[in-house]
C-alpha cells in the first residue's frame, strides 16, 4: 500500500482515481510515500526518506526545493495546462476591465445608493468618467506562449484583437496550438513598440525577473495596458508606478496583488484567482493524481521539473529504477552488476536533464533482491534506487 499526505485541500475528483485499497490518503503521515500540494511552501520541510514523489496541482513550483528535492531522489511533478483556460478566461476579463472603468463605475454607482429617484440623472451626468476604448481592432502582444499564452492569444484573436506573440522557446506542441491568425514578433522589443496591450505568460526566473521595467517603458506606446497574471516579479513595480504617474502606463492588472500596488486607481489587483476554479482545481488535482500513481507503480515520469520525461511500457517482469548523476559510464555499471548476478535485460531506456539522468530497465520476475540494489547504490553517483 502507498501513503499520500495532502498539504493542501485537493479536490476530491482527483483523489478518487487511487483506489482505497492501495492507496492510504491523509493530510497527517508521518512516512508518506508521495505528497500532494498546491500552494503550501515546502522550503524549511523536513521530508522523511519514505518521499519519492511530490505533486505540485498547479503549474508553478516556486513553493517548492527543486535542488533539495534532486539530491535526495524525490521527482517533483505539476500539472502545466490544466488550469490554462480558467486563468485565460481571467486574462480576457481583464482586457476589458483595463480599457473601460468597469471597476471605477460600479464602485462610483454603489456610492450613490442613497440618491433615491435622481439616480439616473446622475448615471448620465456622471458615466463619460468611466468611458475607455473597446478593444477590438487593437494590438495585443502576448509574451510566452506555452499552454495559458497560446489559448489568450488565439481567444483575444477570436474577439477581432491583432495578436503579435513572442517565445524565443516556443515548443513545437505549442506552434501546432496557435492560430495563423497569431503574428509572430521577431524581438520583445519590436512586439512592445506596437502594442496597445501586453499579457505576461512566462516563467519567473533570473533571466525574467523585473522583464519589464527601466527602459523597456520607453520602447512601448502611450497609454499601455499590462496583464500580468503570470508571476508577480516579472514586472518592476517601483518602474510601472513612476511609468503609471506620468502617463504611459494606462492600466495594470495583475494576480499578485503587493501592498504598494493597493489603492492607486490605474492598478486593479486581483487576489490570486487564475486558477480559483472548481475546473481548474479538478484538473489540476486529476493531472497530479494520475502522474503521481505512474510513477510509484511504474516508474514512468511525466511533467516532471527536476527529473527528465522518461517512460517505458512494462515488460511483464521486475522493473528497476535508477536515479543518478549525468556523469560519463553509469549504465555500463549498473549493466555489469546485473549480468555478474546472472540477470537478462527485456527491455530499458535511459534520459537524463541537466545534472540528473534517469533509468529504467525491465528484467525477468524475481531476478532483483535487494543485495543487488545496494551494490547499484554503492556505485558512485547512484541517487536512488527503486524495484517495481
Amino acid at each position: 500500500m502507498y501513503s499520500i499526505q495532502t498539504l493542501n485541500k485537493i479536490s476530491a475528483k482527483g483523489l478518487d482515481r487511487m483506489d482505497r485499497e492501495n492507496y492510504e490518503i491523509a493530510s497527517e503521515l508521518t512516512q508518506p510515500d508521495a505528497i500532494l500540494v498546491r500552494s503550501m511552501k515546502l522550503h524549511d520541510m523536513d521530508f522523511p526518506a519514505s518521499v519519492k514523489a511530490i505533486g505540485r496541482a498547479g503549474a508553478g513550483v516556486n513553493n517548492i526545493p527543486l535542488d533539495k528535492c534532486s539530491e535526495k531522489g524525490i521527482v517533483v511533478f505539476n500539472t502545466p495546462g490544466a488550469n490554462a483556460n480558467s486563468v485565460k478566461e481571467l486574462v480576457l476579463a481583464a482586457l476589458l476591465v483595463s480599457s473601460r472603468d468597469i471597476i471605477g463605475g460600479v464602485n462610483w454607482i454603489q456610492g450613490e445608493a442613497d440618491k433615491g429617484d435622481e439616480v439616473p440623472k446622475i448615471v448620465e451626468k456622471g458615466k463619460s468618467n468611466f468611458a475607455g476604448p473597446e478593444i477590438m481592432g487593437k494590438t495585443l502582444g502576448v509574451i510566452g506562449l506555452g499552454a495559458i499564452g497560446a489559448l489568450v492569444a488565439n481567444a483575444a484573436s477570436g474577439l477581432g484583437m491583432n495578436v503579435l506573440g513572442y517565445d524565443p522557446f516556443i515548443s513545437v506542441d505549442a506552434a501546432w496550438g496557435l492560430s495563423r491568425n497569431v503574428t509572430k514578433a521577431i524581438s520583445l522589443d519590436q512586439m512592445l513598440s506596437q502594442c496597445d496591450y501586453i499579457s505576461l505568460h512566462l516563467p519567473l526566473n533570473d533571466k525574467t525577473r523585473g522583464l519589464i521595467g527601466g527602459e523597456k517603458f520607453d520602447v512601448m506606446k502611450d497609454n499601455i495596458r499590462i496583464m500580468n497574471f503570470a508571476r508577480g516579479g516579472l514586472v518592476n513595480n517601483e518602474d510601472l508606478l513612476a511609468q503609471i504617474e506620468k502617463g504611459k502606463v494606462a492600466a495594470y492588472v495583475t494576480d499578485f496583488p503587493e501592498a504598494e500596488l493597493l489603492g492607486n486607481p490605474k492598478v486593479i489587483t486581483v487576489p490570486h484567482l487564475g486558477a480559483s476554479s472548481p475546473e481548474a482545481e479538478e484538473n489540476c488535482a486529476i493531472m497530479a493524481v494520475d502522474q503521481v500513481k505512474d510513477y510509484l507503480e511504474n516508474g514512468n515520469i511525466v511533467n516532471s521539473v527536476n527529473f527528465p520525461a522518461c517512460s517505458m511500457e512494462r515488460a511483464g517482469g521486475q522493473r528497476l529504477i535508477i536515479a543518478n548523476k549525468n556523469i560519463p559510464d553509469m549504465m555500463r555499471q549498473f549493466l555489469s552488476v546485473l549480468a555478474d548476478a546472472g540477470i537478462n535485460v527485456d527491455d530499458m531506456t535511459n534520459r537524463h536533464k541537466g545534472d540528473v539522468a534517469y533509468n529504467i530497465i525491465d528484467v525477468p520476475c524475481c531476478g532483483i533482491t535487494e543485495d543487488i540494489t545496494k551494490k547499484i547504490e554503492a556505485i558512485d553517483g547512484v541517487i536512488m534506487t527503486r524495484i517495481l
